[in-house]
């Protein structure tokens, strides 16, 4: 699946304020002291995890972007990363596709991250991201299935419903990711910490909020026909309501930390 670079540049600062920074400290603890950090970033988009994470770990800093789509790597490419210590990050580029992730392609990682990535994965990608990881995994912003809109609004639920199993749709795991890697990781012994992240929009967020309720609701008429009208009123109202600041969503997502037996 791929993203258009301009959703991702308007949803970096919902994502930067919705992660969950307490599981920094123990991400810090388990990093290999002193040393330089070669850090992956499976599905990076245009590079804004890392643009969010690099300031936040001291040292030396080596970033590999990893992503299935050219356009966005062009664009990861020329992004500029600072550490916590003011040092300029340096930053490679791999095109590749997760499925065709080994843990040979991961020697001398000491961190593998990814945002808003394993709710758009099968259960075997996310199999193979956690069997090539010896080191920690910070897996940020998987959706969980909950969605709640305020003022609510009848059709709430039967939207949400069908844009869940939409996101399951031909065996990619959606709400389900969190659960599936949290086992994943745990059947290699390592220890997994799991922190709510929401996004939390409201009317300084209106842009944001009528585009991701046009994804919705398109996502969930894609997979139930039948909505129609129905789901055709229901998206006019709602952007009306966005419009005249009238309308806050909060989606609910999960920030998942794994780290080997061994850096416990």
């Amino acid at each position: 699946m791929s993203y258009e670079p301009a959703w991702l540049a308007l949803r970096e600062g919902a994502d930067a304020a919705a992660r969950a920074s307490d599981l920094l400290d123990p991400l810090r603890d388990a990093l290999p002291p002193g040393e330089p950090l070669v850090i992956w970033d499976l599905g990076c988009g245009t590079g804004s995890l890392g643009r969010w994470l690099s300031g936040r770990l001291r040292g030396p800093q080596h970033w590999i972007l990893h992503d299935h789509d050219p356009r966005l790597l062009d664009r990861a490419r020329d992004n500029v990363y600072v550490t916590a210590d003011g040092l300029p990050a340096t930053i490679e580029t791999r095109k590749g596709d997760i499925a065709s992730l080994r843990a040979s392609d991961l020697v001398g990682a000491s961190l593998v991250t990814a945002s808003a990535l394993l709710d758009v994965l099968t259960a075997a990608e996310v199999e193979a991201i956690a069997a090539a990881a010896a080191c920690p995994a910070l897996l940020t912003l998987s959706v969980v299935g909950r969605v709640r809109l305020s003022p609510p609004n009848p059709l709430d639920a039967e939207i949400a419903a069908a844009f869940d199993a939409h996101q399951r749709r031909g065996g990619l795991l959606g709400p389900d990711a969190v659960t599936a890697a949290t086992a994943a990781f745990g059947r290699r012994g390592a220890q997994v910490r799991t922190r709510p992240s929401p996004w939390r929009l409201g009317p300084a967020q209106a842009a944001l909020t009528a585009e991701w309720l046009r994804g919705w609701v398109a996502a969930a008429t894609e997979h139930r026909p039948g909505l129609g009208r129905a789901a055709e009123g229901y998206l006019r109202r709602r952007l009306a309501e966005c419009a005249a600041g009238g309308l806050t969503v909060e989606i609910h997502h999960v920030d998942l930390l794994a780290l080997p037996g061994g850096s416990v």
